[in-house]
């Protein structure tokens, strides 16, 4: 019997080892695991770091390299999500044993929660005797703060304004304060809540049934029809700031233009409208006059809008190779022509499709399919970005002067090795096609406009910013209603995106514009134009 006990008393022992190893082998695989998913989640986030540094280098040269940013950004979101879970679980596995160190996973470090956000202190009821002999006479010697940031979920109010009748013991007169002003007809809405209204639906691209519903989980109750009638009111309050705008951006010598398609409800399905863009941006040679944006949106894309958008307007027009321009660049155009100056940008992205080296690192372009002449041509190219880099920002002197000393031998060059290679190839050969793209008789003096005049960009980047916006929200509202709709959205566009082009947040400026406008002498209207406009914070730190 003794020896009986004493087995069992052994391989209780064994048991109680065999579950002690096991539980440290289940520590030491989380822990393993929790390091692989950290280190995975670190190497990603330096893949996107060094994506935005290039980026930030290089510049915007393709939509590929935003997509692939759009894309690290997510795998690094599920790659921090998995790294804290692996976390939570090595941490409570570490728990049921002590042989296996705590693994610590490397954060980066989180920045002080803002100075300007109210704090709430919320004190926690102190002990009233010693946790160690029980005695009451306890006197305090400090305090440890631990901050949390927290959300207040959005409040809605009715502000009542009250004006009191006052009647006069002698004439029996009835005195009273005027009513105040709205800023729509008719109004109810406050500004701010305007604001809100019209920068979620044209700078989030949120379309109105949808605030409608969240309102009302919300639980304030707006009809469709109702918020249509704000934002229509609004447009009407706001015409005045938008012709101000319009009249800057045209006051301008050199233009970037652009469009994009617009898909438009019609009986039956949808059909193709366009929204235009014309962008004046005078920074890239250092020009004092403000950015601005003006938005046109037509049912078609014949070449009569642009002549409308841009009658009694004469300069530099940066654009594409669209032939409705055509008619702006006539020698009897009145007031007078315009000047053409072609984008590089679009010439660049010919060649690189046949020259596409990424394509061929992912194995989807085959070696033999890569074209010797479209890569030369993407290198000579992108070595002129590299002189516009050096310029940008400088006076428009300094940049003719540098471009016409290491940038015309490049284009000239290249010029010439395009003609001769172009002689050798079939006219359908894809890469003569790219070639005659550029050295077509009337649009090769349009692509060395910018060698001529240092206030021409090399690109018409900035146009295709300024309809960066409607292209994503394409995706959210799918179509404008009517024709009515496109030109109401293109109005909002020109005031938004101005907004931000000069760094004021738009839905600020919507708010203060609205609750200024109505008493606003027209005289004091520029005052509100975003470059001369500033928040309250700025104008009290100035204070």
């Amino acid at each position: 019997m003794p020896d009986t006990a004493s087995e069992i008393a052994q391989l209780r022992a064994a048991l109680t080892a065999s579950e002690a190893r096991a539980d440290a082998a289940e520590a030491e695989l989380a822990q393993a695991r929790a390091v692989v998913s950290t280190s995975e989640a670190m190497i990603q986030h330096l893949r996107l770091e060094i994506a935005r540094l290039r980026r930030a280098q290089y510049g915007q040269t393709a939509e590929r390299r935003s997509r692939l940013i759009d894309q690290l950004e997510l795998q690094l979101e599920e790659l921090e999500a998995a790294a804290a879970e692996e976390e939570i679980a090595a941490e409570r596995v570490r728990a049921k044993t002590t042989t296996v160190g705590a693994f610590e996973r490397r954060r980066p470090s989180r920045q002080p929660f803002p100075e300007h956000l109210p704090r709430e202190r919320v004190v926690i009821a102190p002990p009233t005797s010693c946790a160690c002999c029980g005695s009451g006479r306890l006197v305090k010697m400090g305090e440890d703060v631990t901050e949390t940031l927290e959300v207040v979920p959005r409040q809605w109010k009715v502000v009542q304004t009250v004006r009191e009748k006052f009647t006069c013991r002698d004439c029996e007169k009835i005195s009273q304060p005027p009513a105040p002003f709205h800023p729509t007809p008719r109004g109810w809405a406050g500004p701010n809540l305007l604001a809100m209204l019209l920068f979620e639906k044209f700078g989030q691209h949120q379309p109105l049934n949808r605030q409608a519903e969240r309102y009302a989980r919300e639980g304030v109750d707006l009809s469709l029809s109702t918020l249509a009638d704000q934002v229509g009111a609004c447009a009407s309050a706001l015409a005045p700031l938008h012709a101000l705008i319009r009249s800057h951006v045209l006051a301008a010598e050199r233009l970037h233009g652009d469009d994009t398609t617009v898909p438009v409800l019609a009986k039956g399905g949808t059909r193709t409208g366009r929204l235009w863009t014309y962008v004046r941006d005078d920074r890239p040679f250092g020009g004092p006059a403000p950015p601005a944006v003006i938005f046109h949106f037509s049912s078609d894309r014949r070449m009569e809008h642009p002549n409308q958008h841009l009658v009694g307007w004469q300069g530099v027009l940066q654009a594409d190779a669209y032939g409705g321009y055509n008619d702006l660049y006539r020698a009897d155009r009145t007031p007078g022509p315009v000047t053409s100056a072609l984008c590089w940008a679009h010439a660049r992205r010919k060649f690189f499709e046949l020259a596409d080296i990424a394509g061929q690192a992912r194995g989807a372009k085959p070696a033999h399919e890569i074209s010797p002449v479209a890569l030369e041509a993407v290198t000579r190219i992108d070595a002129l970005f590299e002189i516009e880099r050096g310029i940008n920002g400088l006076p428009a002197e300094a940049r003719l002067e540098a471009r016409q000393r290491l940038s015309r031998p490049l284009v000239e060059s290249l010029h010439d090795r395009l003609l001769t290679e172009r002689a050798r190839l079939s006219l359908h050969a894809p890469v003569a096609k790219a070639s005659a793209y550029m050295l077509d008789k009337d649009r090769w003096p349009a692509f060395t406009q910018f060698l001529e005049d240092g206030r021409v960009c090399l690109t018409n980047n900035a146009a295709e910013r300024a309809l960066r916006g409607v292209t994503l929200g394409r995706k959210a509202w799918l179509f404008a209603g009517s024709d009515r709709g496109g030109h109401r959205a293109a109005f909002f566009y020109s005031l938004i995106v101005t907004a931000k082009m000069n760094g004021i947040d738009p839905q600020a400026w919507l708010a203060a514009v609205l609750a200024r406008l109505p008493s606003l002498p027209v005289s004091r209207l520029p005052d509100l134009l975003p470059w001369n406009w500033a928040p309250a914070s700025n104008r009290q730190k100035a204070a």
